[in-house]
């Protein structure tokens, strides 16, 4: 009997041998096959945004180009332009490009005062000659984005895509407010799409999911032709990129909607626009 239970001993201490050889094996095989990759955690910076999408911009814009200087950009609901994502890319780059506000003008830096509807989005483009390519488009009307940012897709591309969404929403949830032309945001947190109504409309348009800023504010979508060549840690990985609400009143983000309004399906929306 005293044998047996020393065989017995003997084959569970090989086991928990083996499966602490294979733990640390794999986890050399991951470390092998991370070497090299781009987090993006490490680079997030303010400079001119409101939170740190400035320092993601800049080093994307850094993988993508030999050359970062001088493109073109197109943000939507910048307020006084102040505080947005595409400052930078002016002061810092000398790209150009198009601005644009419900309540705000300022001829110097070419921000447009319009009301943007999915209605109108893209007549605007043409009226202020953007061009069918351009390099980075920037989404924040904190309502209707969804909507305006589908139109757009059907007629214009770009390399980036920053767009707003409403962390509320876990990743494995589809959820867009309902369609309302004049209607903005009450301060609620009924607003916006969620990560993944936003990433079954750009994936659709060929763009991938490549980071969500820590604060659980922005996303950003990188054409798919660049994808490989970005090497982004966890680049498509709804999952792993998305980040909760993290402001706001003890970090949880904005209060309950207190109409309850129904959120519709990312194809619902599309099936509007």
């Amino acid at each position: 009997m005293k044998r047996v239970n020393n065989y017995i001993l003997g084959l569970f201490i090989l086991i928990i041998v083996l499966l602490v050889v294979l733990y640390f094996m794999r986890r050399s095989i991951d470390s092998f096959q991370n070497q090299g990759q781009v987090n993006l955690n490490e680079f997030e910076k303010k400079v001119f945004s409101q939170n740190d999408e400035d320092g993601i911009t800049m080093k994307l814009i850094e993988l993508i180009y030999d050359d970062p200087r001088n493109k073109y950009y197109v943000e939507f609901g910048v307020e006084n332009g102040n505080e947005c994502n595409t400052r930078v890319l002016r002061e810092r780059y000398g790209w150009k490009g198009l601005l644009m506000d419900g309540s705000n003008e300022n001829d110097s830096i070419n921000l447009k005062k319009e009301f943007i509807t999915k209605d109108n989005v893209v007549s605007l483009f043409e009226r202020y000659n953007v061009p069918k390519h351009f390099e980075l488009l920037c989404v924040d009307i904190d309502y209707n984005d969804y909507y305006c940012l589908a139109k757009l897709l059907k007629s214009y591309t770009c390399d980036i895509i920053i767009a707003e969404y409403n962390a509320h929403h876990s990743p494995s949830e589809d959820k867009v407010v309902k369609y309302e032309a004049s209607t903005m945001w009450d301060g609620s947190d009924y607003f916006g799409a969620s990560l993944r109504a936003l990433n079954n409309l750009c994936s659709k348009h060929g763009y991938t999911l490549v980071y969500c800023d820590s604060t659980g504010t922005n996303s950003f979508f990188v054409a798919n032709k660049y994808v490989s060549k970005l090497n982004i840690a966890n680049a498509g990985n709804i999952d792993a990129i998305y980040r909760p609400t993290n402001y706001g009143k003890a970090n949880r983000g904005h209060p309950p909607d207190g109409k309850k309004r129904a959120y519709i399906t990312s194809a619902e929306a599309d099936a509007i626009v």
